[in-house]
């Protein structure tokens, strides 16, 4: 069999289906937290259908896993009321509470969250086509995170307890809420990258929006009860629906004082300039990119091409940090294209729950026939496919496609496909790669593989002003979660790590005296019998 037929029978039929992978039934959102309450909706729903598909004699289906609600303006400023009430201004009773107390909610979340493992995962793999191991892989880090953030804000707290005394001021200085925060993540990393906002929020005392991505809504359900019993009313709020919808008159309103988005900078754009108070509002933002991998003619081929491989199609090549444009030096490139090709050639295409499969259906409607496109215009400016079936589409599935060579005038040369399409460049002159860094209007990572270090060093030093994260002779990617994780220009505003965020959903604040008798004796009562969360030498273990 052909890899073209093996393609074209790529999809299975419902009976070849293992029952164990099989959801049970459709998953029917139709309730959402407010308040502290499941609220039941009785509105219209959205369907969701799986990037899998199912063959039947009258074609390929996708199938419906299950609805959400379709929120409307009132639904959102309801919620958001919700939330603007639980903070009442900085009075309320979580932002109030102590770093210990707020530790505890946490802690019961990620308790209760564990016991969903199996449901989350399973949703994972069907409403994104993520495959088991990386579903697994994506949740089990999201529990890690949480404990990691935990960590994180003890030693934080440790280090602000204690008083500074200087030029006649004593002062204790701690990180304080900013407010009602909005947190959208992405459809790649619908758990994962959500709560690496959502987390941080609320462990510093903001009260939470929760809006899922338009892919990765269903699996939230499952987690929702846990919210509610994990946090006081009105902490935390879920808002489901069209994006373009219930978003805009939430930052009409002004009341949304954190916008914490990961998705495209021109609907960060555009949610930002929706507020009408700018200044008044803290952005964190993951944006696109558009990372390149270098790879100097001394480079270890068989490690470039491995690590150059899982950085642009890991989960298909649809992530952010993912490696999508590869510079080759001239001498080399016949043989990297030749290895490339081969190590694509066994890579392993089917659904999500099969063993080993590493390319797997893709969720976004429409998404094979624009990556179809974007291989079609590079053909037509002068490249060629370098890889056997490469591009092939079938359904929701589309087999990954090693373009060379790619030029400037190719849509692939700047725009970001998020997808399993891999342009590849020649260049004899370094200032080629270096230029292209220069004038892209993105700046997150860069991967660069060589051998001789004086020559790694002389590209360091540059890159490192152009992109957040060099990376030698591995390829792009996020983690660890201690590392900082930002970009420049249009790729990134603000620092997500486990650290970085404690701070970017909170701001320094401090309580300060003149070094009197009398002050110093206020102090000591307030800090003696505890009167006060934040003026404390409590110290959490």
């Amino acid at each position: 069999m052909t890899l073209k037929e093996r393609i074209d029978k790529l999809f299975p039929t419902e009976a070849e289906i293992s029952k164990s992978f099989r959801l049970p039934e459709p998953i029917e959102l139709n309730s959402f937290l407010i308040n502290g309450e499941l609220r039941s909706w009785n509105g219209p729903m959205q369907e969701v259908f799986s990037p899998v598909c199912v063959k039947t004699e009258a074609g390929l289906f996708r199938q419906m896993i299950g609805r959400f609600p379709l929120m409307a303006e009132s639904d959102a400023l309801s919620v958001l009321d919700a939330a603007v009430g639980a903070y009442d201004c900085g009075r309320g009773r979580w932002p109030t509470m102590s770093v210990e107390e707020r530790i505890a909610c946490v802690q019961e979340f990620a308790y209760r969250m564990k016991e969903k493992r199996s449901e989350v995962v399973s949703l994972l793999m069907w409403e994104i086509g993520k495959s088991l191991k990386d579903s697994e892989k994506e949740f089990d880090r999201t529990v890690d995170y949480i404990a990691d953030t935990i960590d994180a804000l003890k030693e934080l707290d440790r280090v602000s307890s204690r008083f500074v005394v200087a030029q006649g001021i004593i002062g204790q200085i701690r990180r304080a809420p900013i407010g009602v925060a909005l947190c959208m993540g992405p459809y790649n990393y619908p758990l994962n990258e959500t709560f690496t906002t959502l987390i941080p929020a609320l462990i510093m005392g903001n009260t939470v929006i929760l809006k899922p991505p338009r892919h990765g809504v269903l699996l939230f359900y499952p987690l929702l009860e846990a919210f509610r019993d994990s946090f006081p009313p009105g902490v935390v709020n879920t808002l489901f629906g069209a994006g373009r919808t219930v978003t805009p008159p939430l930052m009409a309103s002004g009341k949304v004082d954190v916008l914490a988005f990961i998705g495209t900078s021109k609907a960060a754009d555009s949610l930002q300039k929706g507020h009408p108070r700018m200044h008044r509002l803290r952005l964190v933002l993951g944006l696109e990119a558009k990372n390149p991998a270098i790879v100097l003619p001394d480079a270890d081929l068989e490690s470039a091409v491995e690590e150059c491989v899982a950085g642009s199609l890991s989960f298909n090549g649809q992530r952010c940090t993912a490696i999508k444009i590869v510079f080759v030096h001239e001498s080399i490139a016949d043989e990297f294209l030749s290895r490339f090709a081969a190590a694509i050639a066994v890579m392993k295409c089917g659904m999500p729950w099969e063993s080993g499969v590493g390319i797997t259906p893709l969720p976004e409607p429409g998404k094979p026939e624009y990556l179809s496109c974007l291989v079609a215009d590079a053909v037509r400016l002068g490249a060629r496919v370098a890889n056997e079936a490469g591009g092939t589409v079938n359904g929701t599935f589309f087999y990954p496609a090693l373009v060379y060579p790619v030029t400037a005038e190719m849509k692939l040369y700047n725009e970001e496909q998020f997808g399993p399409v891999i342009p590849v460049l020649p260049f004899t002159d370094i200032e080629t790669p270096i230029e292209y860094l220069t004038a892209s209007d993105y700046g997150q990572q860069v991967s660069i593989f060589g051998r001789d270090a004086a020559v790694l060093a002389k590209l360091i030093d540059p890159l490192v002003n152009q992109v957040s994260r060099v990376n030698i002779n591995s390829q792009c990617q996020r983690g660890p979660d201690i590392f900082p994780f930002t970009g420049r220009k249009d790729s990134a505003v603000g620092t997500l790590s486990v650290s970085d965020a404690l701070r970017a959903f909170s701001i320094r604040t401090l309580v300060a005296a003149r070094d009197t008798e009398l002050n110093k004796e206020i102090i000591r009562t307030i800090v003696r019998e505890q009167k006060s969360n934040f003026l404390s030498t409590d110290f959490i273990l």
